[in-house]
């Protein structure tokens, strides 16, 4: 039998801070928890004290190097994460760091999507419901099932900066017979301000056969109690993105998986393909712009041993580069535009009209093969002019 060795420790005296305007702090304690959704505020929550926190278990060390402490209880606060179940949501506090923040000092959208990916896995955590898997319950591990995405939108509106205090929001609910979806909202703990929002759609795989498969009874009843109505993003009919060829304006590839972007589903982790797909957009537009929105739509996983390229076509020819405008496609805004429109009267002329519109671009990851290529996701994003100066007050 192996040797095991506990560590026991006390729970954290850490306070949670959970309100999150400027109010009197002993005041937002006093009211009733709900959750902000599509920009309207959310009442601030009651926290008694810690001791709601379900009581831990001693930290065990095995040799196997195994040190997690999977709660098998929902549990309502968790000091070290900074995170509270609120009703059934999850919020959690965090701080922008140094090393999740581009040359601008804004937090690049990996990072985004990687604390989008945190606090999704916090919240089944805390539900009790999380087995030895990437997010997975109990009876998923008992049909060998695990989560894929199938698609995902995040909507950005402003960047947070480098030191900031954000809240972020997420919650599931039930999408169609066999799937659930799950929204996030971030905000400034500040000011409430909204940052990004964001929604995505899963699906169950078999482990061993990589099939997508229905979701059983015992898991259904597991998850059924979590799930609410609300969204982060409304769509009355989500926007189909169409299938690039090899004719794509902009190409990159013979791109290989590393090991280290595999996750724990053994699959490339999602960040993974952002960064391909972005590094087939022109330098001048990733200078001058930034993303606002990204759609993505997996048809299939990617292993550590496929060779991938990334397609990239312009929606319209791109409206400024350095300064200059593609004459063909100006004179075809032009003749469709109404130069009694407020946007161009407003904004300067035409010219400045041009030059804040945004640009949309497809995107299509593709597995080589010997006899046909494989799609592994197809995307879509948004590009805006970046902001010069901050926005709202901090």
């Amino acid at each position: 039998m192996a040797a095991v060795t506990n560590f026991t420790y006390s729970a954290s005296p850490f306070l949670v801070r959970c309100c999150s305007m400027k109010e009197n702090h002993h005041e937002q304690l006093n009211g009733n928890s709900s959750i902000r959704m599509n920009g309207s505020f959310r009442s601030p929550i009651k926290v008694e004290s810690l001791s709601q926190t379900a009581e831990a278990a001693p930290t065990t060390l095995v040799e196997n190097g195994q040190r997690q402490n999977i709660p098998t209880k929902k549990q309502l606060v968790d000091s070290h994460r900074q995170g509270l179940i609120v009703g059934v949501g999850y919020r959690q506090t965090v701080v922008i760091r140094s090393y999740e923040v581009g040359a601008d000092k804004t937090a690049t959208l990996e990072s985004i999507l990687n604390l989008l990916q945190e606090t999704a896995l916090n919240h089944v955590w805390m539900s009790g419901l999380l087995s030895d898997g990437f997010g997975a319950t109990h009876g998923m591990m008992k049909n060998d099932l695990i989560w894929v995405v199938s698609r995902m939108q995040v909507l950005i509106d402003y960047y947070p900066i480098w030191g900031e205090v954000l809240e972020i929001d997420t919650w599931v609910g039930a999408s169609g017979k066999n799937g659930m979806r799950r929204d996030w909202l971030i905000r400034s703990q500040a000011t409430g301000q909204i940052f990004a929002r964001a929604t995505s759609t899963w699906v169950m795989m078999n482990r061993t056969t990589r099939r997508l498969s229905k979701m059983p009874q015992e898991v259904r009843d597991e998850l059924a109690p979590w799930f609410i109505s609300n969204q982060a993003i409304k769509e009355d009919a989500p926007e189909k993105i169409v299938k690039l060829n090899k004719e794509a304006k902009y190409t990159n590839s013979n791109l290989k998986p590393k090991r280290s972007d595999l996750d724990m589903n053994q699959h490339v982790n999602n960040v993974k393909y952002l960064r391909w797909m972005l590094e087939t957009i022109p330098d001048q537009i990733l200078e001058s712009h930034q993303l606002s929105g990204i759609i993505l739509e997996y048809r299939r996983e990617c292993g550590s041993s496929d060779i991938v390229e990334s397609l990239c076509e312009p929606e319209e020819d791109e409206i400024v580069l350095n300064g200059i405008i593609e004459p063909d496609y100006c004179k075809n805004l032009i003749n469709g535009l109404s130069l009694a429109s407020s946007d161009i009267i407003n904004g300067g002329g035409v010219l400045s009209y041009l030059e804040h519109r945004p640009i949309k671009y497809t995107h299509l990851l593709q597995a080589k093969g010997e006899k046909q290529n494989e799609e592994i996701v197809r995307g879509k994003t948004t590009w805006k002019r970046k902001f010069t100066t901050c926005p709202f007050s901090t």
